[in-house]
């Protein structure tokens, strides 16, 4: 593990950064009291959440943790295309008995708020997903004494990452659960992304910088296995969903070992921009005619969403998860992060008793 890293963590364990209520402090502050680092999430946060839950953190625990901020999105979508998926939308909205939202409402996010906030008051780490800040934005952070984290999901994003001066790139495989961290949105290359473990050995080869591996690990042969192929830790999210901790939604937790959800898939149905969650019938239905438009479906389905999580209804919600969700463990976080850690001990030793010939001793 990277020095860097070493000095936040215990075990190479980083809890991912779940938007829309699911990070929530209680989760962050039990992954870190473990020894793993616990991160919060603030892409839709304002600046002002985003405070208040780092406040609220830090009173729940000394340890080191993470904020994730959303990246400005830079592609411009077309109002008529967003226009035609609302149409399409209506009928759900009837379902509901609840309105569209408005499309327009958070194009402006606050980044540039958020960013003088958690420099004025820095925290253990940063990580940035959607895209890479700026040379000038991380070398403020790196004089605050804040750890840098990028996401990436190419060699050539990597690249970026390393050029544009972050400590640390999260590698995230197709296998990953929620949004894709792509730097580009671009609907041509929709489902094409790489499996975990060769995107590893790709980045390991093109940088230098320490790696993060995230995409569909729930076991601690798993994290094993990025390590060996080069990762200096693991990012998991999709693990800590039905922890007790976690602010996903009751039926959000019991959906991701339900048989009536047996797989998963890439959709741009709920925000607009790739994410991987369970099949249910609102991705069916609305997947092959949701437009290239983040934030702005995001923001239209927002009410369609909350109304269904409202009524326990997981074939209206948006049911991020990765590939690996039917191993999720209902266990506290703290707990889970032990087990995985001793999943991980369990996994070197074994793989320790095999000579370079591959027969065991």
């Amino acid at each position: 593990m990277s020095s860097a890293l070493t000095d936040l963590l215990r075990c190479p364990i980083v809890q991912a950064p779940m938007a829309g209520g699911v990070s929530v402090p209680q989760l962050a502050a039990a992954v870190s009291e473990a020894g793993g680092l616990g991160f919060l999430a603030a892409g839709y946060k304002t600046a002002d959440g985003m405070y208040q839950e780092i406040k609220q953190l830090r009173g729940l625990t000394g340890r080191p943790f993470g904020v994730n901020l959303f990246m400005p999105q830079q592609e411009h979508t077309d109002p008529a295309a967003v226009d035609v998926y609302a149409h399409q939308l209506a009928g759900e909205a009837g379902w509901y008995d609840t309105e569209l939202g408005d499309p327009d409402s958070g194009r402006d996010d606050g980044y540039d708020t958020k960013l003088a906030v958690l420099l004025d008051n820095p925290v253990p780490a940063v990580s940035f997903h959607f895209g890479c800040p700026t040379p000038e934005v991380l070398a403020s952070f790196a004089r605050a004494g804040t750890l840098t984290m990028v996401t990436a999901t190419t060699a050539d994003e990597a690249q970026a990452v390393e050029r544009a001066g972050a400590d640390v790139v999260i590698v995230q495989g197709v296998e990953a659960g929620g949004h894709q961290g792509t730097h580009r949105d671009d609907p041509e290359t929709d489902g094409a992304g790489i499996g975990l473990l060769s995107l590893v050995a790709q980045v390991r080869e093109s940088v230098r910088l320490p790696i993060v591996a995230a995409g569909g690990i729930m076991r601690g042969s798993q994290i094993a296995a990025v390590l060996a192929a080069g990762a200096s830790a693991a990012q998991l999210g999709t693990a800590f969903v039905a922890t007790p901790e976690s602010g996903a939604a009751p039926v959000h937790k019991e959906a991701l070992t339900n048989p009536l959800f047996v797989r998963t898939e890439l959709t741009r149905a709920f925000s607009g921009r790739p994410a991987r969650g369970l099949v249910n019938r609102f991705m069916r239905e609305h997947g092959p005619y949701a437009p290239a438009a983040y934030p702005e479906v995001h923001h239209l389905t927002s009410p369609l969403r909350k109304a269904a999580a409202k009524a326990g209804d997981p074939q209206g919600m948006a049911l991020w998860a990765g590939q690996g969700h039917r191993m999720a463990r209902d266990l506290p976080a703290g707990r889970l992060v032990e087990v995985l850690a001793a999943e991980l001990d369990a996994a070197k030793t074994a793989l320790s008793s095999y000579p370079a010939g591959g027969t065991a001793r």
